[in-house]
């Protein structure tokens, strides 16, 4: 089965042991050609939640886990949303320092468009940071335009 690559808050080792502790983090990475964005603040949330979308030119930071497909896909599965239909699961690649390999991430549904909440950046924030997410990447994430309140 390709990697698991999360670029949202299962960026964070930690979240992903506690939810998936059968699969480990294997490696960081990068899609090449898709942007972190936003969608979903339509939908009536606190604020807009984390997508992925092609966009020549740009790149996303991504950990690359080794997700159990008896245990763990399933729970990732509930938890993202893909059940209820609000992210379903595409096929890509990211670029490691070892050469391209297949991964699968989730991505919204709807329509891009809408602010994460302060609190919710702030979350994707640490969690690249704890993946090891370059310094300049982290900072072009925490100053990225908020929802207000």
């Amino acid at each position: 089965m390709p990697l698991y690559a999360a670029y949202g808050s299962n960026l964070d080792p930690g979240r992903m042991r506690a939810t998936c502790p059968r699969s480990p983090l294997v490696g960081t990475g990068w899609l090449e050609g898709w942007r972190l964005t936003f969608g979903g603040r339509e939908l009536g949330w606190e604020s807009a939640v984390a997508t992925a979308v092609e966009a020549e030119g740009d790149r996303t930071f991504v950990a690359l886990y080794d997700v159990d497909p008896t245990a763990d896909v399933e729970t990732l599965d509930e938890l993202e949303g893909a059940n209820g239909g609000m992210y379903r699961r595409i096929h890509t690649t990211a670029a490691t320092l070892d050469g391209d390999v297949a991964v699968w991430m989730y991505v919204f549904n709807g329509y891009e468009g809408g602010l994460p909440s302060v609190w919710y950046l702030a979350e994707l924030a640490a969690a690249a940071e704890k993946a090891g997410a370059p310094e300049d990447y982290v900072a072009a994430l925490r100053k990225r335009p908020c929802a207000p309140g």
